[in-house]
């Protein structure tokens, strides 16, 4: 491969692409681990349902407006699963050891896969970028589509949304005074169950919105739920667990690194991803922007 302007561009782009769902999902999973303390390993499971409501709904609807619609459908009924999980499952664990939290959301892995499996079928499914995101443009003898621009755009949306939500509102300020000392809070008379349920809820929707953004690019079937949880964790992990701005800054090197990795030695991309997750973690344990547990 030529290692020209255009190439590194056109790796740059595939990596920030890459990066943004990245984001999107992990930035979903740091939140609820930064006010709940939990970590979530279904988070997984409502990218994939996201992506299967998704598909469903382009399916039945059809026309131009199939995808917009499913844009924000999807996002919501991840957001009503979350709030069932959140209800009926880890309100009644927050306080358990880690473990009992990891095993009650694997738990929930393996049920979501026999209910997707049981509503959608174990076949996988493809849907198509709507007409207006379909083409692409060039940037030197390279083209880069342009529904990659699309999910690059939104991902910057969603983290200056994210980050107005968190820094400049009542409800983000509540979110960082959980984090800090929740029973302070809950002394104090604010209703931290309601709080919690937001956090999860928002991480759940964020989740179902990475599931939608990538429904146009890949097969969706069965198994893409641990694809994503794995890197999302890694992502998680090198921008230190509960923080946003790590997040953001995990995702995009773990974009770039795939990225080249792919075209530097195909065979090794992944081992790259880890490779970096592994220099971090023996520098700063706690993640780049994370704080070590008191």
């Amino acid at each position: 491969m030529t290692w020209d302007i255009g190439t590194i561009i056109l790796l740059i782009m595939s990596g920030l692409h890459h990066a943004s769902i990245l984001f999107i999902v992990a930035a979903g999973l740091t939140l609820v681990f930064g006010v709940l303390r939990v970590i979530n390993m279904a988070h997984g499971s409502l990218y994939m349902i996201g992506a299967f409501v998704a598909a469903s709904v382009i399916q039945q609807t059809g026309g131009a407006g199939g995808f917009w619609l499913a844009l924000l459908a999807a996002p919501v009924a991840v957001g009503l699963v979350g709030a069932v999980i959140e209800f009926g499952v880890l309100r009644r664990i927050y306080q358990a050891e880690h473990v009992v939290q990891l095993l009650a959301t694997y738990a929930l892995i393996l049920i979501f896969d026999d209910l997707v499996k049981m509503i959608w079928g174990a076949e996988y499914k493809s849907v198509s970028a709507p007409a207006a995101l379909a083409g692409s443009i060039r940037i030197g003898d390279q083209s880069v589509p342009v529904y990659n621009l699309f999910v690059i755009t939104w991902a910057l949306i969603l983290a200056a949304a994210l980050w107005l939500l968190i820094y400049r509102t009542g409800l983000g300020r509540l979110i960082r005074a959980a984090v800090e000392d929740a029973e302070m809070l809950e002394a104090l008379g604010v209703n931290i169950p309601r709080i919690f349920s937001s956090v999860f809820i928002i991480g759940a929707f964020l989740a179902g919105l990475g599931g939608v953004l990538v429904a146009p690019r890949g097969s969706i079937g069965l198994g893409m739920d641990l694809d994503i949880l794995i890197e999302a964790f890694v992502v998680a992990v090198i921008g230190g667990l509960g923080s946003f701005p790590g997040a953001l800054l995990g995702a995009g090197i773990i974009g770039m690194m795939y990225s080249f990795g792919t075209q530097i030695a195909p065979q090794m991309a992944m081992a790259f991803v880890f490779l970096a997750m592994v220099i971090v973690l023996i520098i700063r344990p706690w993640g780049l922007f994370g704080e070590p547990e008191r």
